[in-house]
């Protein structure tokens, strides 16, 4: 059985490409692919709840966008046959608004907070007793005659969401009773995920084009699907509709993903330090305004494969690009940028 969805923060447009991402979602821990230990530590948190007739622990899930957090919280409402609850850190702007999600919960439903370390203070401040003591603070009045009224709350699970763990306060993160960080995905697990998605949207695949787009898909999951139905639009509007390795790497090069997995900003980025900077050191602040993105968005989004692909590194004065960067872009690096790479 599914679990009963409901969304509590204001949804973004419904399209079909919206509709068709939710579809490839995994329902359940065994449709999950990756994450093994994770998966195996939480069915067993799943099961002991079960066992016992009671809601699950709470659980915070960390790790970087698009690796499956919200499909993870997803499987703990299905696997514990509970109502879906979601909404978000920025959503909840007063603690009234927290307070009015928490009453309107029942015995086993599971919440959802996507990006909770973006909470308010004062949201944050209600949530404390909620999470240890299943009960609600509420101030009734001002000044002198002000007093405190304390209501229970039925036993629910709350599942949050954080790409930025070293945001989330101790208080927060220590009632958390099951904590687990994603990690990216290596190839292996993104074919698997490649080939299922290919299943459900109907899509011919054959091995060499699932390989295409798995490896070029960031160890992210969210970014393999993504890039599937692009190369399905491809194959569909130029080919014959069959996704061989040709057909995935011309059209992955068309919609401007090149063989490393990098798109137009990942090559702007080492571009501009490269080009611009004489390959760094170069500040973040100004190596944004060069891209023409924010500090956050290169910081979160784009940096980390960067670095995971040993093309740049961050340095005390900032930004330098690596040997690998200057291949990649097909330009010879300066005599004088030989010193960079072995700064620290």
């Amino acid at each position: 059985m599914s679990p009963r969805e409901e969304v509590l923060a204001p949804a973004t447009t419904d399209t079909a490409e919206a509709a068709e991402d939710a579809s490839l979602r995994p329902r359940r821990l065994s449709e999950f692919v990756g994450q093994p230990e994770l998966k195996e530590r939480l069915s067993i948190v799943l099961e002991a709840a079960r066992r016992r007739g009671q809601a699950a622990d709470h659980v915070l899930l960390a790790g970087p966008p698009g690796l499956g957090k919200t499909s993870m919280a997803g499987i703990v409402a299905a696997e514990m046959d509970a109502t879906f609850r979601i909404t978000s850190g920025p959503a909840l702007v007063r603690a009234g608004d927290l307070a009015a999600l928490l009453t309107d919960l029942n015995d086993g439903d599971v919440l959802f907070i996507d990006e909770i370390h973006r909470l308010a203070r004062a949201v944050e401040e209600v949530l404390y007793p909620a999470m240890e003591d299943f009960q609600l603070d509420i101030v009734i009045g001002k000044g002198p005659g002000a007093r405190s009224l304390r209501i229970d709350l039925p036993r629910f699970t709350l599942v949050g969401a954080t790409t930025r763990t070293g945001r989330l306060t101790g208080p927060l993160r220590d009632r958390f009773g099951f904590v687990a960080r994603l990690d990216h995905y290596p190839v292996e697990d993104l074919l698997a995920i490649v080939h299922r998605a290919a299943a459900i949207l109907g899509l011919e695949v054959d091995g060499d084009g699932a390989v295409e787009v798995a490896r070029r898909s960031r160890g992210t999951p969210r970014i393999a699907n993504r890039l599937l139905r692009r190369v399905r639009d491809y194959a569909e509007v130029r080919c014959d509709g069959k996704v061989s390795g040709s057909v995935a790497s011309d059209g992955l090069a068309l919609f401007g993903v090149d063989d490393a997995g990098l798109d137009k900003v990942d090559r702007s980025i080492l571009g501009a330090i490269c080009q611009r900077f004489g390959g760094g050191p170069v500040g973040l602040s100004t190596l944004a305004v060069s891209v023409g993105e924010e500090t956050e968005t290169v910081e979160d989004v784009y940096e980390p494969f960067l670095l995971q692909l040993g093309m740049l590194k961050r340095t005390p004065r900032g930004r330098v690009a690596m040997p690998a960067a200057w291949r990649h872009l097909g330009i010879e690096p300066p005599p004088e940028a030989a010193q960079l790479f072995d700064q620290s």
